[in-house]
């Protein structure tokens, strides 16, 4: 496996991981109090922008070329590093940390034009 191809799924797989938990999270929330609720449905609006946002641009370096999606890695990285700490941040869910680190990890392996 390419290492582009190699990022894109490790993306993929940070990105459904984090909307998973925001599912099981939407749901646990509707059994709170009236005011918890609409603080959870404001958040989860600002964490849906967000995550539109990175499965947009993960479409596009999934698009991109060879050539150009080294210099997308980084605008991927800003956008999933976004919405990753507004989700735990939110939530204050502990993060592993190895999903962020696998992601760095995969943006440090990208090849570097010579």
């Amino acid at each position: 496996m390419s290492q582009r191809a190699e990022y894109i799924s490790k993306m993929e797989t940070q990105l459904d991981k984090l909307n998973e938990k925001m599912s099981s999270l939407e749901s646990a929330a509707q059994e709170a109090k009236e005011e918890a609720r609409q603080t959870y449905k404001e958040e989860m609006g600002k964490l849906r922008v967000k995550s539109k946002g990175a499965l947009a641009k993960l479409e596009e370096l999934k698009a991109s070329t060879e050539d150009s999606w080294e210099t997308m890695v980084g605008d991927m990285e800003k956008m999933h590093d976004a919405f990753t700490h507004s989700f735990f941040s939110f939530f204050q869910v502990p993060s592993s940390g190895s999903g962020e680190k696998s992601a760095k990890a995969g943006h440090s392996d990208a090849p570097k034009k010579a």
